[in-house]
Order: C-alpha cells, then structure tokens, then sequence
C-alpha cells in the first residue's frame, strides 16, 4: 500500500514539473512576442507622419504610478508565495486581493490613458508611432487583464481546495506569469515612456 502511495505521488510531483516546465516554454515564447513588439516600436518611434510625439502626449506621473502599482503587486504577490508554503491560507487569499486592487489600478490607468490620448485624436490609426505604442502597451495591458482573471479563479481555488499540491502549482505558474508582466513593464518603462518624454 505504501508503496503504490509513493508511487502516486512520485508520479503526480512529475506531474506538475512538467506542467513547469511547458509553462516557462510558454513564457519564453510571450518574451519573443514582446521583443518583437519593442523592436517594432523602435523602428515606428519617429514616424510621426506630423502628428504628436511621446513629449507632448506621455505624463511621467502617470506612468511612475502604474510602475509602483505594478512593482508593488510583485511584491504582494510574492508574499502570497511565501504564505502558501506556511499553509496560511488566509494570508494567500489577503495578499492576492491586495494583488488583484493594485492590478486593477493600474489597467484603470492604462484604459484611462488610452482613452485620453484617443479623445485627443492621438489613437493608433494617427501614426506608425502611435500603432506600435498602443500594440505594445495594449499587448501587456491585456496580459495583466489576464492575470487579473488568473488571480480571481484561484483565489476561488485556494478557497475551495485550499492549499493542496495542484493549487500551490497553478499559484506558482500564476507567479511566473505574473513577474514576468512586472519585467516586461520595466522595459515598456525604460523604452518608451523615458525616452519619449527627455
């Protein structure tokens, strides 16, 4: 019997580290579109086609909000990390909805920018700068949607399940994905708001 036991789990532990493993596959694949997204706005940041640049449309406190929402989230994120592998279930479940208000801040800011910069006649089809800018920050926005979506559903499972092997999985992979969205936005930082406002 403890043999079939040990068995079973030996066979569920390679399980979930094949899950793992698919999962940074998975990323690896996200960073080359993303690359190719910077790359692309690189190439389009001065095709203005006599429309407006990054100066006159991008506000550095907005963007340095939305980074400190983000980078915070990372770090709450990581707390639900350390809290799951306590087995304290109210503390994953606290730090993922701290998580999931400071994610949702920051797409509210995003829309809010978007929808700014549209009304001001500066949308994607104004210029090659603007179609690349709003593919890019469009791109991770909608990740960060995804993952606000994520954190929902295993918020639900944490809940229902508690913290057994296959949630602290899935909460693993989520974290994966999800600091994976905090360096990405380094690099949207870096690349385009900076620069686009010196």
């Amino acid at each position: 019997m403890s043999a079939a036991v040990t068995t079973h789990e030996s066979e569920a532990a390679e399980a979930h580290e094949q899950r793992a493993f698919g999962f940074w596959l998975y990323l690896m694949g996200d960073a080359v579109i993303f690359a190719l997204l910077f790359a692309t706005y690189v190439i389009m940041v001065d095709n203005t086609a006599g429309g407006p640049a990054g100066k006159a449309l991008f506000s550095l406190p907005n963007a340095a909000i939305e980074t400190a929402l983000l980078l915070v989230s990372s770090t709450t994120f990581g707390f639900a990390s350390l809290s799951s592998k306590t087995g304290n279930r109210g503390a994953v479940l606290a730090w993922l909805l701290l998580t999931f208000v400071l994610g949702a801040g920051f797409v509210f800011l995003e829309l809010r920018e978007f929808a700014g910069l549209i009304k001001a006649g500066a949308g994607p089809d104004r210029s090659g700068f603007l179609s690349a800018f709003f593919t890019l920050v469009g791109t991770h926005g909608l990740h960060v949607s995804v993952g606000l979506t994520w954190i929902l559903i295993m918020s639900g499972q944490v809940m229902l399940k508690g913290l057994s092997v296959p949630v602290t999985s899935r909460l693993f992979r989520l974290g994966l994905f999800w600091h994976f969205l905090d360096i990405a936005w380094v690099g949207i930082f870096s690349i385009v708001y900076l620069p686009g406002l010196l």
